[in-house]
């Protein structure tokens, strides 16, 4: 996790605490933060706002920022802001969030005639479940067990530590295609361990499935990760002999913020090419995304940028591509999907009914979404 120092008026800052009890310390620094989160948003501040933080704990090399699962518990809550982090020893674990309020918000529209404010509200799914707390530990419960029953290879693509995939390999077929997941998370938070219970219905459909890490924003920004996804696709088919699966018959697929990089997939115009996307609640057109409050955090501030990692302003080289999203998602989300429908010639996006952006994922493993992933990836 890196370090932000930022050096400001005393007199303008408010702090905010969270502590906890639990035993288990993992359990215990995600309690406190996420107390400290809530503080921070009632008070007026924001992720961005944060000036300072201090982690306290009787162990503190256990919430240390260089821990892999303390980032990612961090992540979970914040995303990729940053700030200065102290560690110190202390009774209990708690979290001290040094902050100051937020703006006054310009009402003048941005974008489809959106406000700043508004545009923010709008693509942030977090807003259509009450609490994400439960809904990470439940996918952090649910793919570690279906993990521990599912022998899976883990495969190194690249050289960064996140730069993996496990490789699922259906019974009975030699060579099998191979059908990439990507997750999402705003390419800041979640890994594919949350996402391995997804995977069942591809694998007993008969694919080869590899469901695919990368590193995350800030720590690399956007257009680092799509390089990486590149690379990934590059990997798989230029070594399907020894990883037993048909390295010509690859099809991508992700959600959200993976949505946006399989959009990016078929859309790249060099390294080894894709049969088919399979686009879920993703994010095609990056012109809004200056105007929101993680463009410094994925690197995307400016028209170049915009241009360069936009999916929409390029053409599809898949031969198929599928279009799927929650029938609750917010007016963008859905604008988004129907955009990148009509760009390349799609059929119109499926609606999943009673979905919002993360049940979504449910309908991988049975009913019309897992036909529409079949379908899709048959080209």
């Amino acid at each position: 996790m890196r370090n932000w120092c930022i050096v400001m008026s005393a007199s303008e800052v408010f702090t905010v605490r969270g502590t906890s009890n639990a035993a288990d310390p993992l359990t215990a620094f995600a309690d406190a933060l996420w107390q400290a989160v809530g503080g921070l948003m009632k008070a007026g501040g924001t992720p961005g706002t944060m000036r300072a933080m201090t982690w306290t704990a009787p162990n503190p090399a256990a919430v240390s920022p260089q821990r892999r699962v303390i980032d990612r518990l961090y992540r979970e809550a914040l995303g990729g802001a940053r700030t200065s982090v102290t560690v110190q020893a202390g009774d209990a674990i708690a979290v001290e969030i040094a902050a100051v309020k937020a703006p006054a918000p310009n009402p003048e529209p941005v974008w489809h005639g959106l406000s700043r404010a508004e545009l923010a509200r709008e693509y942030s799914p977090r807003n259509q479940v009450p609490d994400m707390r439960p809904l990470f530990r439940q996918w952090s419960r649910e793919g570690t067990a279906w993990r521990a029953n599912h022998a899976a290879i883990d495969i190194a693509y690249g050289k960064s530590p996140d730069e993996t995939f496990d490789l699922y390999l259906p019974k009975g077929r030699k060579s099998p295609p191979v059908w990439m997941f990507i997750h999402g998370g705003y390419w800041q938070a979640t890994g594919k361990e949350q996402h391995a219970q997804y995977m069942q219905g591809m694998l007993d459909a008969g694919f080869a499935v590899a469901n695919v890490d990368y590193t995350l924003c800030p720590d690399i920004p956007l257009s680092g990760i799509v390089d990486q996804i590149g690379a990934c696709i590059d990997f798989i088919a230029a070594n399907g002999s020894a990883l037993g699966v048909d390295g010509t018959a690859i099809h991508v697929s992700g959600h959200s913020a993976g949505g946006h990089l399989s959009a990016m997939m078929a859309a790249r115009e060099t390294g080894a090419p894709i049969k088919s996307a399979l686009l879920l609640s993703g994010l095609f057109d990056m012109t809004p995304f200056p105007f929101l409050p993680m463009a410094k955090v994925i690197g995307v501030t400016n028209a170049e940028h915009v241009a360069a990692m936009s999916p929409i302003l390029r053409k599809s080289r898949a031969a198929k591509i599928g279009v799927a999203l929650g029938d609750l998602e917010s007016a963008e989300f859905k604008w988004q999907s129907d955009a990148i429908a009509a760009a390349w010639n799609a059929p119109k996006p499926l609606h999943l009914a009673g979905a919002h952006h993360f049940s979504l994922l449910d309908g991988l493993n049975a009913g019309p979404l897992l036909d529409l992933a079949k379908a899709t990836a048959s080209a």
